[in-house]
């Protein structure tokens, strides 16, 4: 009887053994194909620019605040010249505005 019951155990641990190794394979394949997801992914740092950095309303007034500027210096700058210079000034002052008012953001 207690061959029987030895024998029955050894069957059992080499089964397990069995599945352990299996499960051991599978972890390792899972790992490895996760370390080359990850190595094929672009980093944070590769962000196309700073503005995805900032918060949709941040974004929304850095777009819609310049535009409703320009808008009201087309409409009450009469001379053609004088509207494009100050337009021009906007675009250009824009950026360091953005910094002062919003903050840097690395």
């Amino acid at each position: 009887m207690s061959k029987e019951r030895a024998r029955r155990r050894a069957e059992r641990l080499v089964v397990l053994e069995k599945e352990k190794a299996k499960r051991a394979r599978r972890s390792a394949r899972r790992q490895r194909r996760r370390a080359l997801l990850t190595s094929l992914k672009p980093g944070r740092r590769s962000s196309p620019g700073r503005l995805y950095r900032r918060s949709r309303a941040q974004r929304t007034g850095i777009v819609v605040v310049p535009l409703l500027v320009a808008a009201v210096v087309w409409f009450l700058v009469p001379e053609l010249a004088l509207r494009l210079v100050l337009i021009a000034m906007i675009v250009l002052v824009l950026p360091a505005l953005v910094v002062v008012v919003l903050g840097r953001r690395s």
